[in-house]
Protein backbone atom coordinates (compact mmCIF):
# COMPACT_ATOMS: atom_id res chain seq x y z
CA UNK A 1 0.00 0.00 0.00
CA UNK A 2 1.41 3.39 -0.99
CA UNK A 3 2.31 5.96 1.63
CA UNK A 4 -0.15 8.59 0.37
CA UNK A 5 -3.05 6.12 0.76
CA UNK A 6 -1.87 5.29 4.26
CA UNK A 7 -1.64 9.02 5.01
CA UNK A 8 -5.19 9.57 3.73
CA UNK A 9 -6.51 6.74 5.88
CA UNK A 10 -4.67 8.10 8.93
CA UNK A 11 -6.07 11.61 8.38
CA UNK A 12 -9.65 10.30 7.97
CA UNK A 13 -9.30 8.32 11.18
CA UNK A 14 -8.07 11.37 13.09
CA UNK A 15 -10.78 13.63 11.64
CA UNK A 16 -13.48 11.18 12.81
CA UNK A 17 -12.14 11.72 16.36
CA UNK A 18 -11.08 15.34 16.02
CA UNK A 19 -11.74 16.32 19.64
CA UNK A 20 -9.70 13.44 20.99
CA UNK A 21 -6.94 14.15 18.48
CA UNK A 22 -6.89 17.84 19.49
CA UNK A 23 -6.64 16.99 23.18
CA UNK A 24 -3.89 14.47 22.43
CA UNK A 25 -1.77 17.03 20.59
CA UNK A 26 -2.19 19.55 23.43
CA UNK A 27 0.67 18.03 25.40
CA UNK A 28 2.99 18.28 22.40
CA UNK A 29 1.84 21.87 21.73
CA UNK A 30 2.64 22.91 25.30
CA UNK A 31 5.96 21.03 25.28
CA UNK A 32 7.25 22.47 22.01
CA UNK A 33 5.95 25.94 22.90
CA UNK A 34 7.71 25.85 26.28
CA UNK A 35 10.98 24.71 24.71
CA UNK A 36 10.80 27.48 22.08
CA UNK A 37 10.12 30.19 24.69
CA UNK A 38 12.86 29.03 27.08
CA UNK A 39 15.50 28.70 24.37
CA UNK A 40 14.49 32.03 22.80
CA UNK A 41 14.96 33.77 26.15
CA UNK A 42 18.31 32.05 26.71
CA UNK A 43 19.62 32.86 23.23
CA UNK A 44 18.41 36.44 23.57
CA UNK A 45 20.25 36.83 26.87
CA UNK A 46 23.39 35.38 25.30
CA UNK A 47 23.20 37.85 22.40
CA UNK A 48 22.84 40.73 24.86
CA UNK A 49 25.86 39.53 26.86
CA UNK A 50 27.95 39.24 23.69
CA UNK A 51 26.98 42.78 22.71
CA UNK A 52 27.80 44.07 26.18
CA UNK A 53 31.19 42.32 26.12
CA UNK A 54 31.91 44.01 22.78
CA UNK A 55 31.02 47.35 24.40
CA UNK A 56 33.80 46.82 26.94
CA UNK A 57 36.35 47.76 24.32
CA UNK A 58 38.39 46.68 21.33
CA UNK A 59 40.90 43.79 21.64
CA UNK A 60 40.62 44.26 25.39
CA UNK A 61 43.08 42.89 27.95
CA UNK A 62 42.27 43.25 31.66
CA UNK A 63 44.80 42.95 34.47
CA UNK A 64 43.41 42.56 37.99
CA UNK A 65 45.23 42.10 41.29
CA UNK A 66 45.19 38.72 42.98
CA UNK A 67 46.09 35.06 42.41
CA UNK A 68 48.20 35.12 45.57
CA UNK A 69 48.57 32.39 48.18
CA UNK A 70 47.52 33.39 51.68
CA UNK A 71 47.71 30.93 54.59
CA UNK A 72 48.13 28.04 52.18
CA UNK A 73 44.96 28.96 50.25
CA UNK A 74 45.20 30.27 46.69
CA UNK A 75 43.27 33.50 46.26
CA UNK A 76 41.37 34.52 43.14
CA UNK A 77 41.52 37.64 40.98
CA UNK A 78 40.88 40.81 42.93
CA UNK A 79 41.86 39.20 46.24
CA UNK A 80 44.82 41.51 46.85
CA UNK A 81 45.22 45.22 45.98
CA UNK A 82 48.77 45.09 44.72
CA UNK A 83 48.63 46.66 41.28
CA UNK A 84 50.12 50.15 41.21
CA UNK A 85 50.32 53.08 38.83
CA UNK A 86 54.02 52.21 38.43
CA UNK A 87 52.99 48.84 36.97
CA UNK A 88 50.79 50.60 34.42
CA UNK A 89 53.51 53.12 33.56
CA UNK A 90 56.03 50.29 33.14
CA UNK A 91 53.68 48.55 30.69
CA UNK A 92 53.24 51.80 28.76
CA UNK A 93 57.01 52.19 28.39
CA UNK A 94 58.01 48.60 27.63
CA UNK A 95 55.13 47.03 25.70
CA UNK A 96 55.53 46.20 22.02
CA UNK A 97 52.12 44.60 21.43
CA UNK A 98 49.73 46.92 23.25
CA UNK A 99 48.43 49.97 21.40
CA UNK A 100 47.01 51.56 24.55
CA UNK A 101 47.36 51.13 28.32
CA UNK A 102 45.43 52.77 31.14
CA UNK A 103 45.30 52.24 34.91
CA UNK A 104 41.89 52.48 36.56
CA UNK A 105 41.74 53.94 40.07
CA UNK A 106 38.26 53.36 41.45
CA UNK A 107 36.51 55.23 44.23
CA UNK A 108 32.94 56.13 45.12
CA UNK A 109 31.61 59.52 46.18
CA UNK A 110 28.71 61.95 46.36
CA UNK A 111 28.70 64.41 43.46
CA UNK A 112 27.03 67.78 43.84
CA UNK A 113 26.30 70.02 40.89
CA UNK A 114 23.58 71.64 38.84
CA UNK A 115 20.22 71.21 40.56
CA UNK A 116 20.96 67.97 42.38
CA UNK A 117 23.41 65.50 43.81
CA UNK A 118 24.17 61.92 42.92
CA UNK A 119 26.32 59.15 44.34
CA UNK A 120 28.34 57.43 41.63
CA UNK A 121 31.62 55.58 40.92
CA UNK A 122 34.63 57.76 40.11
CA UNK A 123 37.24 56.26 37.79
CA UNK A 124 40.69 57.77 37.47
CA UNK A 125 42.00 56.83 34.03
CA UNK A 126 44.64 57.69 31.44
CA UNK A 127 44.00 59.41 28.11
CA UNK A 128 44.23 56.00 26.40
CA UNK A 129 41.14 54.79 28.27
CA UNK A 130 38.77 56.21 25.66
CA UNK A 131 40.51 54.32 22.85
CA UNK A 132 40.64 51.09 24.87
CA UNK A 133 36.95 51.21 25.70
CA UNK A 134 36.05 52.60 22.27
CA UNK A 135 34.06 55.25 24.14
CA UNK A 136 33.12 58.41 22.31
CA UNK A 137 32.52 61.85 23.77
CA UNK A 138 28.97 63.01 23.06
CA UNK A 139 29.52 66.60 24.23
CA UNK A 140 32.66 68.59 25.01
CA UNK A 141 36.08 66.93 24.91
CA UNK A 142 38.20 64.27 26.55
CA UNK A 143 41.05 65.26 28.83
CA UNK A 144 44.55 65.20 27.33
CA UNK A 145 48.15 64.61 28.41
CA UNK A 146 48.49 68.15 29.76
CA UNK A 147 45.45 67.61 32.02
CA UNK A 148 47.03 64.38 33.22
CA UNK A 149 50.47 65.85 33.88
CA UNK A 150 49.06 68.98 35.50
CA UNK A 151 46.70 66.93 37.71
CA UNK A 152 43.92 69.24 36.64
CA UNK A 153 40.53 68.98 38.27
CA UNK A 154 38.53 68.16 35.17
CA UNK A 155 35.81 65.54 34.85
CA UNK A 156 33.78 63.79 32.17
CA UNK A 157 30.30 62.68 33.18
CA UNK A 158 28.51 59.54 32.12
CA UNK A 159 25.09 60.20 30.61
CA UNK A 160 23.28 58.89 33.71
CA UNK A 161 25.23 61.20 36.05
CA UNK A 162 24.75 64.18 33.71
CA UNK A 163 21.01 63.52 33.59
CA UNK A 164 20.68 63.19 37.36
CA UNK A 165 22.64 66.37 38.09
CA UNK A 166 21.66 68.69 35.25
CA UNK A 167 18.52 67.17 33.71
CA UNK A 168 17.99 65.61 30.32
CA UNK A 169 17.94 68.84 28.28
CA UNK A 170 20.78 70.77 29.93
CA UNK A 171 24.36 71.06 28.69
CA UNK A 172 26.69 70.46 31.66
CA UNK A 173 29.91 71.22 29.74
CA UNK A 174 31.67 74.10 31.46
CA UNK A 175 29.73 73.69 34.69
CA UNK A 176 31.33 72.92 38.03
CA UNK A 177 30.65 69.89 40.24
CA UNK A 178 31.99 69.08 43.69
CA UNK A 179 33.38 65.63 44.46
CA UNK A 180 34.30 65.22 48.13
CA UNK A 181 34.24 69.01 48.38
CA UNK A 182 36.81 69.28 45.59
CA UNK A 183 35.59 71.42 42.66
CA UNK A 184 35.88 69.82 39.20
CA UNK A 185 35.15 71.42 35.87
CA UNK A 186 32.93 69.34 33.58
CA UNK A 187 34.67 69.22 30.20
CA UNK A 188 32.61 66.50 28.52
CA UNK A 189 29.76 64.00 28.56
CA UNK A 190 30.26 60.38 27.48
CA UNK A 191 28.17 58.71 24.79
CA UNK A 192 25.72 56.14 26.15
CA UNK A 193 27.04 52.59 26.59
CA UNK A 194 24.13 50.85 28.33
CA UNK A 195 24.25 48.00 30.81
CA UNK A 196 27.09 45.65 31.60
CA UNK A 197 26.79 41.86 31.39
CA UNK A 198 25.84 41.71 35.09
CA UNK A 199 23.17 44.42 34.78
CA UNK A 200 25.22 47.40 35.97
CA UNK A 201 24.87 50.82 34.37
CA UNK A 202 28.05 51.71 32.46
CA UNK A 203 26.83 55.29 32.07
CA UNK A 204 26.65 55.83 35.84
CA UNK A 205 30.28 56.93 36.12
CA UNK A 206 32.55 59.96 36.30
CA UNK A 207 35.95 59.88 34.58
CA UNK A 208 38.88 62.06 35.63
CA UNK A 209 42.69 61.96 35.14
CA UNK A 210 44.08 59.18 37.31
CA UNK A 211 46.78 61.53 38.64
CA UNK A 212 44.07 63.87 39.93
CA UNK A 213 41.95 61.10 41.45
CA UNK A 214 45.03 59.61 43.09
CA UNK A 215 46.15 62.85 44.75
CA UNK A 216 42.82 64.60 45.36
CA UNK A 217 40.28 61.84 45.99
CA UNK A 218 41.63 58.37 46.78
CA UNK A 219 45.14 59.03 48.11
CA UNK A 220 46.17 55.47 47.23
CA UNK A 221 48.87 54.13 44.94
CA UNK A 222 46.96 50.93 44.30
CA UNK A 223 44.77 50.60 41.19
CA UNK A 224 41.65 48.50 40.71
CA UNK A 225 42.78 47.22 37.32
CA UNK A 226 44.92 47.95 34.32
CA UNK A 227 43.31 47.94 30.89
CA UNK A 228 45.15 47.36 27.64
CA UNK A 229 44.26 47.13 23.99
CA UNK A 230 46.16 45.00 21.47
CA UNK A 231 46.85 46.30 17.98
CA UNK A 232 44.69 43.60 16.44
CA UNK A 233 42.46 40.70 17.45
CA UNK A 234 45.07 38.23 16.16
CA UNK A 235 47.68 39.61 18.56
CA UNK A 236 45.56 39.49 21.72
CA UNK A 237 46.99 36.15 22.85
CA UNK A 238 50.59 37.23 22.35
CA UNK A 239 49.89 40.58 24.00
CA UNK A 240 48.41 38.80 27.00
CA UNK A 241 51.58 36.73 27.40
CA UNK A 242 53.73 39.85 27.01
CA UNK A 243 51.76 41.66 29.73
CA UNK A 244 52.28 38.78 32.13
CA UNK A 245 56.03 38.71 31.47
CA UNK A 246 56.41 42.49 31.81
CA UNK A 247 54.43 42.57 35.05
CA UNK A 248 56.58 39.81 36.52
CA UNK A 249 59.61 41.88 35.58
CA UNK A 250 58.09 45.08 36.98
CA UNK A 251 57.22 43.37 40.24
CA UNK A 252 60.56 41.54 40.40
CA UNK A 253 59.00 38.12 40.84
CA UNK A 254 61.41 35.20 40.98
CA UNK A 255 61.04 32.15 38.77
CA UNK A 256 59.80 30.17 41.79
CA UNK A 257 57.10 32.71 42.64
CA UNK A 258 53.59 32.58 41.27
CA UNK A 259 51.87 35.51 39.59
CA UNK A 260 50.20 37.85 42.07
CA UNK A 261 47.97 39.24 39.31
CA UNK A 262 45.51 37.90 36.76
CA UNK A 263 45.54 38.71 33.04
CA UNK A 264 42.42 38.00 31.00
CA UNK A 265 41.36 38.92 27.51
CA UNK A 266 38.01 39.88 26.07
CA UNK A 267 37.34 36.38 24.71
CA UNK A 268 37.84 34.78 28.12
CA UNK A 269 35.49 37.28 29.73
CA UNK A 270 32.87 36.61 27.05
CA UNK A 271 33.22 32.83 27.40
CA UNK A 272 32.79 33.01 31.17
CA UNK A 273 29.63 35.11 30.87
CA UNK A 274 28.21 33.09 27.98
CA UNK A 275 28.94 29.78 29.75
CA UNK A 276 26.61 30.67 32.60
CA UNK A 277 23.85 31.67 30.19
CA UNK A 278 24.25 28.49 28.13
CA UNK A 279 23.99 26.34 31.25
CA UNK A 280 20.81 28.13 32.31
CA UNK A 281 19.34 27.81 28.79
CA UNK A 282 19.99 24.06 28.72
CA UNK A 283 18.46 23.69 32.19
CA UNK A 284 15.32 25.62 31.24
CA UNK A 285 14.97 23.77 27.92
CA UNK A 286 15.36 20.42 29.72
CA UNK A 287 12.62 21.31 32.17
CA UNK A 288 10.38 22.43 29.31
CA UNK A 289 11.23 19.21 27.43
CA UNK A 290 9.66 17.17 30.22
CA UNK A 291 6.24 18.45 29.17
CA UNK A 292 7.02 17.27 25.62
CA UNK A 293 7.71 13.77 26.94
CA UNK A 294 4.43 13.92 28.86
CA UNK A 295 2.75 14.84 25.58
CA UNK A 296 4.34 11.77 23.98
CA UNK A 297 2.94 9.57 26.73
CA UNK A 298 -0.47 11.05 25.96
CA UNK A 299 -0.05 10.08 22.31
CA UNK A 300 0.86 6.52 23.29
CA UNK A 301 -2.16 6.27 25.59
CA UNK A 302 -4.62 7.50 22.95
CA UNK A 303 -3.09 5.29 20.27
CA UNK A 304 -3.47 2.22 22.51
CA UNK A 305 -7.12 3.15 23.07
CA UNK A 306 -7.50 3.56 19.30
CA UNK A 307 -6.03 0.12 18.65
CA UNK A 308 -8.50 -1.43 21.09
CA UNK A 309 -11.48 0.40 19.57
CA UNK A 310 -10.48 -0.56 16.03
CA UNK A 311 -9.57 -4.19 16.64
CA UNK A 312 -12.37 -5.54 14.39
CA UNK A 313 -11.46 -3.03 11.68
CA UNK A 314 -7.83 -4.16 11.84
CA UNK A 315 -8.86 -7.81 11.70
CA UNK A 316 -11.09 -7.19 8.69
CA UNK A 317 -8.35 -5.34 6.81
CA UNK A 318 -5.84 -8.11 7.49
CA UNK A 319 -8.37 -10.76 6.44
CA UNK A 320 -8.79 -8.90 3.13
CA UNK A 321 -5.05 -9.01 2.46
CA UNK A 322 -3.51 -6.09 4.35
CA UNK A 323 -0.05 -6.87 5.64
CA UNK A 324 1.15 -6.27 9.17
CA UNK A 325 3.56 -3.66 7.83
CA UNK A 326 0.60 -1.73 6.35
CA UNK A 327 -1.17 -1.66 9.72
CA UNK A 328 2.10 -0.69 11.44
CA UNK A 329 2.68 2.13 8.96
CA UNK A 330 -0.87 3.45 9.29
CA UNK A 331 -0.70 3.77 13.08
CA UNK A 332 2.80 5.20 12.96
CA UNK A 333 1.63 7.81 10.45
CA UNK A 334 -1.30 8.71 12.71
CA UNK A 335 1.11 9.19 15.61
CA UNK A 336 3.46 11.27 13.45
CA UNK A 337 0.59 13.45 12.21
CA UNK A 338 -0.46 14.11 15.81
CA UNK A 339 3.06 15.02 16.91
CA UNK A 340 3.77 17.08 13.77
CA UNK A 341 0.54 19.05 14.14
CA UNK A 342 1.33 19.59 17.82
CA UNK A 343 4.85 20.65 16.91
CA UNK A 344 3.67 23.25 14.36
CA UNK A 345 1.07 24.67 16.73
CA UNK A 346 3.64 24.65 19.55
CA UNK A 347 6.09 26.52 17.32
CA UNK A 348 3.51 29.22 16.60
CA UNK A 349 2.54 29.38 20.27
CA UNK A 350 6.16 29.54 21.45
CA UNK A 351 7.23 32.19 18.92
CA UNK A 352 4.16 34.30 19.67
CA UNK A 353 4.65 33.97 23.43
CA UNK A 354 8.33 34.93 23.14
CA UNK A 355 7.39 38.01 21.09
CA UNK A 356 4.70 39.08 23.59
CA UNK A 357 7.09 38.45 26.49
CA UNK A 358 9.72 40.62 24.83
CA UNK A 359 7.24 43.47 24.31
CA UNK A 360 5.80 43.31 27.83
CA UNK A 361 9.02 42.87 29.82
CA UNK A 362 11.68 44.34 27.54
CA UNK A 363 13.66 41.09 27.62
CA UNK A 364 15.72 40.28 24.56
CA UNK A 365 14.64 37.10 22.77
CA UNK A 366 16.24 35.37 19.81
CA UNK A 367 14.89 32.43 17.83
CA UNK A 368 17.31 30.68 15.50
CA UNK A 369 16.52 28.27 12.67
CA UNK A 370 18.49 25.53 14.44
CA UNK A 371 16.28 25.88 17.52
CA UNK A 372 13.15 25.51 15.41
CA UNK A 373 14.54 22.45 13.62
CA UNK A 374 15.61 20.80 16.88
CA UNK A 375 12.19 21.40 18.48
CA UNK A 376 10.34 20.02 15.45
CA UNK A 377 12.74 17.10 15.19
CA UNK A 378 12.23 16.28 18.85
CA UNK A 379 8.46 16.39 18.35
CA UNK A 380 8.76 13.95 15.42
CA UNK A 381 10.96 11.63 17.47
CA UNK A 382 8.36 11.70 20.25
CA UNK A 383 5.70 10.69 17.72
CA UNK A 384 7.75 7.75 16.44
CA UNK A 385 8.98 6.53 19.84
CA UNK A 386 5.64 6.73 21.63
CA UNK A 387 3.63 5.62 18.61
CA UNK A 388 5.71 2.56 17.76
CA UNK A 389 4.46 0.30 20.56
CA UNK A 390 0.74 0.84 19.80
CA UNK A 391 1.45 0.42 16.06
CA UNK A 392 3.42 -2.78 16.70
CA UNK A 393 0.62 -4.09 18.87
CA UNK A 394 -1.92 -3.40 16.14
CA UNK A 395 0.25 -5.07 13.48
CA UNK A 396 0.71 -8.21 15.59
CA UNK A 397 -3.01 -8.85 16.11
CA UNK A 398 -4.31 -12.24 14.96
CA UNK A 399 -6.92 -11.59 12.22
CA UNK A 400 -9.34 -14.33 13.41
CA UNK A 401 -9.17 -13.21 17.05
CA UNK A 402 -9.54 -9.61 15.96
CA UNK A 403 -12.73 -10.39 13.98
CA UNK A 404 -14.23 -12.11 17.02
CA UNK A 405 -13.43 -9.09 19.24
CA UNK A 406 -16.49 -7.18 20.46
Amino acid sequence: MTWHRLLGMALRSLIRNRLRAALTTLGVVIGVGAVIVMVAIGEGAQRVIEQQIENLGTNLIVVTPGSTTVGGARQGAGSASRLTTEDAEFLQRETQLLAHVSPVIATFSQIVGGDGNWRAPISGVDVDYFEIRDWEIAEGRAFDASDLQGKRKVAILGSTVASQLFGDDSDPVGASVRIRNVPFEVIGVLAEKGQTADGGDQDDVVLAPYTTVQTRLSGRQFVAQILGSAYSAEEVGEAQEEVALLLRESRQLGSWEEDDFTVRNQTQIAEAAAGTTETMTVLLASIAGISLVVGGIGIMNIMLVSVTERTREIGLRMALGARGSDVLSQFLIESLVLSAAGGLLGLLLGAGSAFVLSLSTGWAVSLSVSTILVAMGFAAVVGVVFGFYPARRAASLDPIAALRFS
